[in-house]
C-alpha cells in the first residue's frame, strides 16, 4: 500500500465555514476546497492510498459512486501537480 499524505511543509490551511483555504509557502498561491474536493481533503491523512480513500468517498456518498474513480484522480493529481501531496 503507498498511503497518500500531505507535505505539510509546503503549505498552510484553514477552515473558513465549510470551506477549506490553503496558501503555498513557495508562491503564495491560494487554494479553495469546498464540498467534495473539501472531504478528499479532509480524507487524505497519511494513512490511505488511493483505493482507501475511493472507499471511504464511495461511503460518503453513494449515489456518486460511478464518477468517483474520475474525480479524484483529477484532484489527486491537481494536488500532486501543486506540490502538496506525496506517498509513502
Amino acid at each position: 500500500m503507498t498511503a497518500i499524505t500531505k507535505l505539510l511543509d509546503r503549505f498552510i490551511e484553514t477552515d473558513i465555514d465549510e470551506e477549506i483555504v490553503i496558501m503555498r509557502f513557495d508562491n503564495g498561491e491560494m487554494l479553495s476546497l469546498a464540498g467534495t474536493s473539501a472531504t478528499i481533503w479532509r480524507l487524505i491523512d497519511g494513512r490511505r492510498d488511493r483505493a482507501g480513500l475511493l472507499a471511504a468517498l464511495a461511503e460518503e456518498f453513494p449515489g456518486a459512486q460511478p464518477a468517483i474513480p474520475a474525480d479524484i484522480d483529477t484532484f489527486l493529481t491537481e494536488l500532486k501537480e501543486a506540490g502538496l501531496l506525496g506517498e509513502t
